[in-house]
């Protein structure tokens, strides 16, 4: 209670669980209660259908009683509802039985008292209630079967909105165990279930030991051996920042939906973005950046988690990664953050709002949120309504706290939705993606301008950065120029520069923690871009198409296929060059994409679960003292 107490959020725990109650029993009587028309208007079949929903519903309500008799044994152990570890468990009957009869006598005796105690009379009222039902007219049955259907889909899907509600419909706190409190155990653990038989955990590409991958991936980030600071958490290592402001900066990282480099003026593309062109003078522009998939819950893996991609789902979709998985709005809510998240369409798209919620985001909002929106489409609330409410929002903010805050765009989706009389039109047809580039570059001029004279600007460092490209296709192996996109930094502390060199999403997480001047322990495996030795490391950056993975250092790729050899290539702007079988770089490209699958399973990308600091200095790479110019900076 007190914990709920701390989110204020009685009331929508109390009310939302009635919700999800009606949820779980639209899905189970879904079937029954259809059928029950039908088959009572055959005389034959009226008595045996009886019978069967006497034991059905019996098992219905015995199930939902056992499974809530559990619950506060299982939230005392493991504080969360029942989930998919309540079913793994099961797999080992013996040590669990002994488990019970040992550490939990108390619960048990519970449990053997109060599941018959409730089981006996319900037995008895549904005998009474089925032997009773009376047999459909044959005329209604069908309507009756249909009603019965619509309702229970109804309440089952719970919304007009474009997807059905689920556990991310309920994560309203940073709080993992509040968030679960909605749900009823019966759905948590049947929902587990289903994610787990729906996800693919990815594959490696070869046979790459474990610690191979892991020495790899060590290697990758040229630091000494002892800046590593855990076996079970590989990659956890000590970052110190090359910026060092009187306190810590705060932070703004804009993601813009779809934004390939092909519409950018000052990538080379076409002229839809006349402000993002002129902002590309006033701070870092990175020409050679590249997003690691094609899809907006691979970019906000690289991005917020700074996690490779895998021939998996992103992890956003996974269930082992709903808690305790490392993400920027954990770490820097760690050191003091205030962290939110802000979406003009459905938080529960991409399972967004359950995972950033769970994992160290205060405040999520999303198009339900926003009051009086100027532009409604299809995907939510537009451009401008995100960045107006996240201006208001930082205005607000305490000085004395600082803000750490993901702004999520939609206007640039199909069908091209956007307002009007805000741009000249490229195309005469109003709903095209060149037009709704203009809008999204529009609106995002329009915020940076406002941003720029006020309060917060001077003490903010924003980053401005696409998920993916707008649509990723051609007959190239992996088509590399449809992963280009764009990357700027800006902020009262940022002096402009180009950057030329090729970058990865996964380098921006480590690259914005120096620029705002945090130091610590995380296992981010990209690379801090403002490093003064970077130099002396290789370019690179890698991006999953499909079940191919290609691994890019400097001007070599090495194409990764399933179930193929792979082949390392000569790249040059689209063109892709046969070249010598370099066995040392395919070992490194096949360690690096066995990492983030094995990471993921084993549950090692996280921050540590004490509260002691793990500290460890660069060895190989001295901290920079204040006053040094670190690369990005020069």
């Amino acid at each position: 209670f007190d914990r709920v107490a701390a989110t204020d959020g009685l009331a929508f725990v109390l009310l939302q669980g009635l919700r999800f109650d009606l949820v779980a029993l639209g899905l189970l009587l879904a079937i029954p209660m259809a059928l029950t028309p039908l088959v009572s208007a055959i005389r034959p079949l009226h008595k045996p259908w009886s019978g069967f929903l006497r034991v059905y519903l019996a098992a219905v309500i015995g199930s939902w009683v056992l499974f809530e008799v559990a619950t506060p044994p299982f939230i005392m152990e493991y504080d969360v509802r029942p989930n998919l570890l309540f079913v793994e468990y099961l797999k080992y009957p013996r040590e669990v039985f002994s488990m019970l009869l040992v550490g939990y006598k108390a619960e048990l005796l519970a449990a053997l008292v109060l599941v018959p105690a409730i089981m006996w009379p319900t037995w008895r009222g549904l005998r009474k209630v089925t032997s009773t039902l009376p047999r459909s007219v044959g005329w209604s049955a069908l309507p009756l079967a249909f009603l019965a259907l619509l309702a229970c889909t109804a309440a089952a899907r719970s919304t007009l909105d474009h997807r059905p509600v689920n556990p991310s419909t309920v994560a309203f706190s940073p709080d993992t165990l509040v968030n679960s409190l909605p749900l009823n155990s019966l759905y948590s653990v049947a929902y587990a279930v289903y994610e787990l038989s729906h996800e693919d955990q990815g594959f490696p590409y070869g046979e790459v030991e474990a610690a191979k991958s892991i020495a790899t991936e060590r290697e990758a980030l040229a630091l000494s051996p002892d800046s590593f600071l855990s076996d079970q958490i590989p990659t956890l290592h000590y970052q110190s920042a090359t910026q060092h402001p009187d306190k810590p900066l705060y932070l703004v990282i804009i993601i813009e939906e779809s934004l390939g480099a092909e519409f950018v003026g000052a990538l080379g593309g076409l002229p839809l973005t006349p402000n993002i062109d002129r902002w590309a003078n006033e701070g870092i522009w990175f020409e050679e950046l590249y997003a690691t998939g094609t899809r907006s819950a691979r970019g906000l893996e690289a991005i917020v988690t700074g996690f490779p991609p895998t021939t998996s789902q992103s992890v956003l979709k996974l269930g082992k990664a709903q808690k305790d998985y490392f993400t920027l709005g954990q770490y820097l809510g760690q050191k003091g953050y205030d962290t939110s998240i802000i979406y003009g369409g459905e938080a529960q798209f991409d399972n967004m709002k359950r995972f950033f919620a769970n994992n160290g985001f205060s405040t999520v909002i999303d198009k339900h949120d926003f009051v009086n929106p100027v532009f409604y489409g299809s995907w939510g609330a537009s451009d401008e309504d995100v960045f107006a409410h996240a201006h208001e929002k930082f205005l607000a903010q305490d000085p004395d706290t600082p803000f750490f805050s993901v702004l999520f765009t939609t206007s640039n989706h199909s069908p091209w939705e956007y307002p009007d009389g805000r741009i000249e039109p490229y195309d005469a047809e109003k709903a095209t993606v060149n037009n709704a580039v203009k809008y999204a570059d529009h609106a995002l001029g329009q915020y940076l301008d406002r941003a720029r004279v006020s309060p917060y600007w001077r003490n903010t460092v924003f980053l401005v950065v696409s998920d993916h490209n707008s649509r990723v296709h051609g007959a190239e192996h992996v088509p590399v120029e449809r992963f280009h996109i764009p990357g700027l930094i800006v902020g009262g502390t940022i002096s402009p520069r180009r950057f030329g060199r090729l970058a990865s999403q996964i380098d921006l997480l480590p690259t914005m923690l120096s620029l705002i001047g945090v130091s610590g322990s995380h296992p981010a495996p990209g690379i801090d871009l403002t490093r003064p030795d970077l130099d002396q490391l290789p370019a690179r950056t890698v991006m999953q198409y499909g079940d191919t993975q290609a691994y890019r250092e400097d001007d070599r790729i090495v194409v990764l296929r399933k179930g193929d050899n792979a082949t390392v290539y000569d790249y040059q702007r689209g063109t892709f060059t046969p070249t010598l079988q370099d066995a040392e770089i395919i070992r490194k490209a096949q360690a690096l994409a066995a990492w983030p699958v094995r990471a993921y399973r084993e549950q090692q990308y996280r921050l540590p679960s004490d509260d002691k600091p793990l500290r460890a200095s660069y060895s190989t790479v001295p901290a920079a003292s204040k006053g040094s110019e670190p690369y990005l900076r020069k």
